[in-house]
């Protein structure tokens, strides 16, 4: 079969790849845009989507069962744990498939839409330096070249080394979302964003949860007085947490799983009726046959990029999560803003200094830009940290939601903003407020001067950088 020629091609529809087509397509370049299994990459399928809009269900069972607080009382108030509260797990799964069939049929219609854009579904693997060779479900095979090509193809969850762990029996951030029924005891192995998020919502569903981290904190990469008090919410909540811990050993059985598990306070034996691998994420670079192409990669298999997003072969980029973390959804929409300034508007942007601005969906959000203290101390700046717990908020105390700290690192010379914890309610939105702030290099002063409406959380910022005075 003779090879099809296009002006540029796509492996991959995450996030930077859908607009990144019909951009190409609306400047009148002939693309082609190959995915393996669904539009829209992770985040609408997997990530970001399908989670959030779970983590909305459990928060709707938590609030029922708190009714009581708020002095409303619905039906019979049932034992001590459920509150009278029970949780259809069906319905909560078809409203999360609904809206990520709502989401991707969005993307799929844009991309139908697109002027001199094709979309093929299959499995791409390269041949050469700008050839590839796309294997569909029916065993066909078509051959594609093109001068520029992007690859957008992300990540997929790690199955952790624990002997005796049977994978197929072992849920991942994608499989753990198709549940019909609530795990009577889940068993967490990591303790990072991922983790947390599913390991609170299904403690809301009404399971029993137990996380087990191989770290000395939950959040590694957090200062540890955030990471204390996420711990702390999430012991509230009546999730038991394992730090320091370390899997051994499984053992399936008929209902469920005992995992062995090395702590600081000697062996101990876990017994769960589910098991979540949530302790990392591989690139989706094994299939592509790079080094056909002569793309490098790290010894993860993550592919190698400048602050351009060129790979080590002329006229191949990489973005999303494919190239190595940060592995957000906006990170690889950026990326995509990156190549459409410099290949269709003739610009010199790069990834270079820019921002990774991130929320944590546990329920109070943790929200997080720039320098953490540690982090800044490291670097030996000399910084003033501002910080002022939720109980402090009037509208925290209003709606009755007062967990978590205020906390921000400002320079003591420039007075600027250099970044933010926010722990409490609605922590991603006050990030971002304080995210703009930082963009436009205003002094944390600004802020503290700042007028905003009344009852707000907004307005919590001037407290908070009053404290620093």
């Amino acid at each position: 079969m003779a090879t099809e020629h296009y002006d540029c091609l796509i492996l991959g529809s995450g996030q930077a790849a859908n607009p990144l087509a019909t951009a190409l397509g609306n400047a009148g370049r002939r693309t082609m845009l190959v995915e393996r299994t669904h539009v829209g990459g992770t985040c609408i399928n997997e990530g970001c989507t399908p989670t959030k809009t779970m983590v909305a269900s459990a928060r709707v069972a938590y609030l029922a069962r708190r009714s009581a607080d708020y002095g409303v009382h619905v039906g019979d108030r049932g034992d001590a744990h459920d509150g009278g509260v029970t949780v259809d797990m069906g319905r909560v799964r078809q409203r999360k498939r609904d809206i990520v069939e709502s989401f991707r049929g969005g993307g799929e219609r844009r991309i139908a839409a697109a002027p001199n854009l094709d979309l093929l579904y299959g499995e791409a693997s390269f041949t050469g330096p700008k050839t590839v060779r796309v294997t569909m479900a029916s065993g066909e095979t078509r051959d594609l070249s093109a001068e520029t090509i992007f690859i957008n193809t992300g990540e997929r969850p790690a199955t952790p080394d624990v002997p005796g762990l049977d994978p197929a029996r072992t849920l991942s951030s994608t499989t753990i979302m198709e549940l019909d029924s609530v795990p009577a005891h889940l068993l967490v192995i990591g303790g990072g964003y991922v983790g947390l998020e599913f390991a609170q919502m299904f403690r809301r569903f009404g399971s029993q949860v137990t996380i087990i981290q191989r770290g000395k904190q939950l959040l590694g990469r957090e200062d540890a007085d955030v990471a204390e008090a996420v711990a702390d919410i999430l012991k509230e909540d009546g999730i038991e947490i394992l730090l320091n811990s370390t899997p051994t050993a499984a053992t399936m059985t008929s209902d469920g799983v005992t995992l062995h598990v090395k702590t600081p306070d000697g062996e101990r034996d876990l017994t769960g009726s589910h098991v979540l691998a949530a302790a990392g994420r591989i690139p989706n670079t094994d299939a592509l046959n790079l080094a056909a192409a002569g793309v490098a990669t790290d010894a993860r298999g993550y592919i190698q990029v400048n602050e351009r997003l060129g790979t080590s072969a002329p006229g191949i980029y990489a973005l999303g999560d494919v190239k190595g973390p940060p592995a957000f959804t906006h990170i690889s929409y950026d990326d995509f803003r990156i190549i459409r300034a410099n290949l269709l508007e003739g610009g010199h942007a790069t990834t270079t200094g820019r921002m990774v601005p991130y929320t944590v969906y546990i329920d109070p959000q943790l929200g997080r830009v720039g320098l953490g203290e540690d982090e800044a101390r490291q670097q030996g700046r000399a910084i003033k940290v501002a910080k002022m717990p939720m109980s402090y908020v009037a509208r925290a105390l209003e709606v009755d939601e007062t967990r978590g700290f205020m906390k921000a690192i400002v320079d003591a010379e420039t007075e600027e903003i250099l970044g933010c914890a926010i722990l409490g309610i609605e922590g991603g939105e006050l990030m971002s407020m304080i995210e703009i702030a930082m963009e436009g290099r205003l002094p944390y002063t600004a802020l503290r001067d700042a007028i905003f409406a009344h009852p707000t959380l907004a307005e919590s910022l001037n407290n908070l950088f009053a404290s620093l005075e």
